[in-house]
């Protein structure tokens, strides 16, 4: 039984031995593959999403505690890669969209099947199946974690432990080796084994081997750090092993499918095969028909030989014969008298069944209808809001024209007003002359 606690998933080799892709007849040679395949995929995800490193060695850590519950034979690979890189994106709070990752792994496995890179819609049914397979492969990991997703890696101890060993800081390629090596090591089953310091330690010790930088001895270095020399012995022994192994390949192991995001061409193939059989049933018919004359031959080359065959046939032509005298000596007159009977009954039917084809023309014609008109009041619908800015557009417009309109009717009011009062002030001041002259003009005449 495997216990899960905040920060502790750590397994023995009894139990990795009896993993449940063992139980399913995976040999430890193709889990061991496929563990190295499915890690890989999430690196280089990992990359192409411009992920941290900390986001993808979360992802391969849950991947590995995936596969110690459930098989290879029923998770496939990647599916469960597409998830632990979707759900590690959101535990370390960089995420990334369900499309974004989708499209990274469908050129991905475009690129390693050496198929054309095509390009996945967003609204098409095989996204929408992929992000339904992405988010319940999702909901398969946190279930078997119990939701307990806490994460330590053996990076943040490298550093502390290299400045505590007082490794010149000029030693930068041995701080890289060890960082190199850690990050390798997530492609092995060391972490579900070890602590996060155990493997800390190992390649630390692997790195200072390697450029031959001595580690003190006396007393124990690895004691310092609450390892033993057996876990770093094991560490050591499994990155020796890895780097021996070739490059891992994709073995379909899996029951439920080869592959998660498929291409077009696959899905086109699947379409195809339904396509065929749908045209291809009439000539099934065809054959059908034409297979079920044979079997009487046969029987009749089993009863007997071909003479027994040659009687049978000469017994049946004299059988025709006589039918054909019978219907012969039958008189024309019965003939003659139930044909137009018959003819009216085939005249009735033919117009019954014209009367119902126009019926059915009838509904087809008013459902055409009917459909334009829903179209038509959709379309309207649509455009209602369009429709209803331009006439407030428009409505705007004439108000500011019928103000300009006003204001400059106002103002040629004013002009006329004023003339007005002009000529009526010079019709008063003509009028009172021509008063005054007349005037002068009558005395002058009494005078």
């Amino acid at each position: 039984m495997i216990y899960t606690a905040v920060d502790t998933f750590y397994l023995t080799d009894e139990q990795l031995a009896n993993s449940p892709s063992r139980k399913d007849g995976i040999d430890e040679a193709t889990e061991t593959n496929l563990r190295i395949y499915g890690c890989h995929l999430i690196q280089e995800s990992g990359i192409l999403l411009k992920l941290d490193q900390a986001v993808m060695a979360t992802g391969q850590v849950l991947f590995h505690r995936f596969y110690c519950k459930k098989s290879f034979a029923r998770f496939n690979v990647k599916k469960v890669a597409v998830s632990c890189v979707w759900l590690a994106s959101k535990l370390e709070e960089c995420p990334r969209k369900a499309r974004q990752v989708i499209i990274v792994f469908h050129r991905m496995e475009c690129r390693r099947d050496n198929l054309p890179i095509d390009y996945l819609d967003p609204y098409s049914k095989k996204y929408s199946d992929l992000k339904m397979e992405l988010s319940r492969t999702e909901r398969h990991i946190l279930k078997e974690m119990g939701f307990i997703c806490h994460v330590e890696h053996p990076h943040k101890f490298i550093s502390n432990y290299l400045a505590t060993l007082e490794i010149p800081p000029e030693l930068r390629q041995l701080r890289q080796e060890a960082w190199n090596l850690a990050n390798d090591s997530l492609r092995t089953t060391l972490c579900v084994r070890f602590r996060s310091e155990v493997v800390a330690c190992g390649v630390v010790y692997a790195a200072a081997r390697r450029f031959q930088v001595p580690l003190p001895e006396n007393p124990p270095w690895w004691k310092a750090f609450n390892a033993d020399k057996s876990g770093i012995d094991e560490v050591c022994r499994v990155l020796a092993h890895l780097y021996s192994l070739p490059e891992a390949q994709y073995i379909p192991v899996c029951k439920d499918g080869d592959s998660f995001t498929f291409s077009n061409k696959s899905w086109d193939s699947r379409s195809q095969p339904v396509q065929e059989v749908s045209q291809c049933s009439p000539q099934a018919n065809d054959d059908a028909s034409v297979s079920k004359a044979p079997p009487v031959a046969v029987n009749l080359e089993s009863d007997g030989s071909k003479g027994s065959f040659i009687k049978v046939s000469i017994n049946k032509l004299k059988e025709s014969k006589k039918s054909d005298d019978e219907s012969k000596s039958i008189p024309v007159e019965g003939d003659l008298k139930e044909e137009p009977v018959q003819k009216s009954k085939s005249d009735h039917r033919s117009e019954i069944g014209g009367e119902r084809n126009k019926e059915r023309e009838s509904e087809r014609e008013r459902e055409r209808e009917g459909n334009s008109i829903k179209a038509r009041d959709c379309d309207r619908g649509r455009g209602s809001d369009r429709e209803r800015k331009r006439k407030q557009s428009e409505m705007d417009r004439d108000k500011i024209k019928e103000q300009g309109h006003r204001s400059r009717d106002r103002k040629k009011d004013l002009g006329n007003s004023e003339k007005s009062r002009h000529h009526s002030s010079r019709d008063r001041d003509y009028r009172s002359y021509s008063s005054w002259e007349k005037d002068r003009h009558r005395h002058h005449s009494y005078a």
